[in-house]
């Protein structure tokens, strides 16, 4: 299966500002030497010495991630306003089908629907995954006067959107992958969501705040994090943020390597990024979390930063 992310971060958007260009392209001339621009291989080899967070960005969109099984099978989480960013940049399935999971109804999870250009061809089937019995009243305030234009409203999209309500640790199939569903701890309840293609598993599990009894290896429904291959989980805050905003529904990165090391998660990447860090501070987070990792002499589970473009084959 392949991983693609068209929004990471946690919130609101949050674009580049003029600012933080203008600290990128300071930072990368007080690094810049004659030696470095006398040739095209020069250039070449000077930007790729450049630090992530100076040559690209993690990207201000709110969460929304593709997956597309062996099968092309199109399975989307969340419907942030990466979602609009999915919607100009790829291509309809081939089944015309997309199947779109969304773990809460908090605005930066819903705000890109709207905004989705497949809504609007009735051609496409949409088949939307919910564990709330609500769901289709949610997306329907959203879709109304006066919050979006009446020819763009709910009643003149409805015919092609289908809801299926689904039961946490309750398995199902879509075309022979088997998906769940487990319940985390955020206000209003929030679910994460798991894939399992040919012996691999893939785990979203945005807007969680980790509890002391998801590490409970005892409790049999924290297994549905056991042995995934790789797991989307959310690291917005620090540990001292993490219990200044306690019950603000969000996990330190720390936190969220040890959760990882004990169910024996081999790739976890670092999501739902705090909305007023730039580009630099997310990198040092993510150096931060591996220098933790060496602290505890266990450089498992394999630590990245969700990025916006990110391509991951499973």
């Amino acid at each position: 299966m392949f991983i693609k992310f068209y929004g990471v971060r946690g919130s609101v958007p949050s674009p580049v500002t003029p600012q933080q260009i203008q600290a990128k392209i300071q930072a990368v001339l007080e690094r810049i030497t004659p030696e470095d621009i006398k040739n095209e291989d020069a250039k070449t080899r000077f930007l790729s010495t450049l630090p992530s967070w100076l040559y690209g960005t993690a990207g201000g969109n709110t969460p929304c991630v593709e997956v597309i099984t062996k099968n092309n099978t199109n399975i989307i989480f969340d419907c942030g306003t990466g979602l609009r960013v999915l919607g100009k940049n790829s291509e309809v399935p081939k089944d015309k089908t997309y199947h779109i999971f969304i773990s809460h109804y908090h605005w930066d999870h819903l705000q890109g629907f709207p905004f989705f250009d497949r809504i609007y061809d009735h051609s496409i089937n949409i088949q939307i995954y919910s564990n709330f019995e609500n769901a289709e009243e949610y997306m329907r305030g959203q879709n109304s006067v006066p919050y979006f234009p009446e020819n763009a409203c709910w009643d003149k999209i409805k015919d092609h959107i289908h809801f299926n309500l689904i039961e946490a640790d309750q398995p199902f199939y879509i075309n022979g992958v088997k998906i769940n569903s487990h319940k985390m701890k955020h206000p209003g309840d929030s679910y994460s969501f798991s894939v399992e293609e040919d012996n691999k598993k893939f785990i979203y599990s945005t807007d969680v705040e980790l509890q002391m009894s998801d590490y409970d290896v005892s409790e049999k429904r924290n297994h549905f994090f056991k042995d995934a291959d790789m797991c989307i989980l959310d690291c917005q805050y620090t540990n001292l943020e993490a219990i200044q905003k306690e019950n603000w529904g969000h996990s330190s990165y720390s936190s969220a390597i040890d959760f990882a090391e004990l169910w024996n998660i081999k790739k976890l990447f670092m999501f739902h990024h705090e909305p007023t860090y730039d580009d630099k501070k997310l990198e040092s987070l993510l150096n931060s979390g591996r220098v933790y990792q060496k602290y505890k002499q266990n450089m498992l589970p394999e630590l990245h930063l969700a990025t916006e473009g990110m391509v991951v084959e499973l």
